[in-house]
């Protein structure tokens, strides 16, 4: 039997790398998936890819209240439950000293990341069924110029830790997962805003700083997302598990 047979999940930044690795490896065992994102024609070019009939899409700020409670209607409206929901991150905002950082980039960043994991939490639980997974991508070290995102990633932590023990009266688990930079077009513009010019340079400083000397491809995040949402865990939740090929050892 497929790990995730007869399961319908829900992935946010489905446009997304990670997003559309994890989404594969859900349908091709046995989910039906529905894709969130701001952008229709990536999102409808993402859905053409996977094909069949179990991916669909929805366009959604989630950043907003009304689209977030959409695309969690629509979840159930196309395929009549919710059992997976991969809370996958937003926007990376930019690579600025914090006395430099614009207040306007770092608000957005707040409200599409920050409020939307709250927001997607607050619409999507209510709909999911009995002994479901939330799985998101956090952080748990820090880092310079990136002040945003790493706030970010420390409050989803502090969200997660909070809905993991709210979940558990439906036996929903509730992890996050902590990766090292991941090879895709989001840690790409970080590279070259920390360098301008550089940005192969600084990927390999930053490689050099992992004891396994490589990033993390989104296909393997999905690997371990796809773990966390099926039935064979049946006892992790509330945890942040260390992704990160050795990372925070150093």
């Amino acid at each position: 039997m497929k790990k995730l047979e007869n399961k319908v999940a829900i992935v946010t930044g489905g446009a997304g790398s990670i997003g559309r690795n994890t989404a594969k490896l859900f349908l091709d065992e046995g989910a039906k998936v529905l894709l969130v994102d701001l952008n229709e024609e990536v999102l409808k070019k993402a859905v053409e890819e996977l094909g069949g009939k179990d991916v669909s899409y929805c366009v959604a700020d989630v950043s907003k209240s009304e689209d977030v409670q959409k695309y969690a209607d629509k979840a159930v409206e196309y395929f009549g439950k919710i059992d997976v929901f991969f809370n996958n991150p937003g926007i990376e905002g930019v690579e600025e000293p914090i006395v430099d950082y614009s207040k306007e980039i770092f608000d957005k960043v707040i409200a599409v990341n920050e409020r939307g994991v709250w927001l997607r939490n607050k619409y999507v639980l209510p709909q999911m069924n009995v002994g479901g997974s939330i799985i998101s991508l956090s952080g748990l070290v820090g880092g310079p110029y990136i002040s945003a995102y790493i706030t970010r990633e420390h409050i989803c932590v502090g969200i997660l830790q909070v809905l993991s023990v709210e979940a558990d009266l439906k036996k929903i688990k509730v992890n996050s997962i902590y990766s090292s930079p991941f090879f895709n077009r989001k840690m790409r513009s970080p590279d070259e805003g920390f360098s301008r010019g550089q940005g192969s340079e600084v990927k390999v400083n930053l490689e050099l700083a992992i004891p396994l000397w490589q990033y993390v491809q989104p296909n393997e995040i999905a690997e371990l997302v796809l773990f966390l949402a099926s039935d064979d865990n049946q006892f992790t939740t509330g945890t942040s598990q260390l992704f990160d090929g050795g990372m925070t050892v150093n």
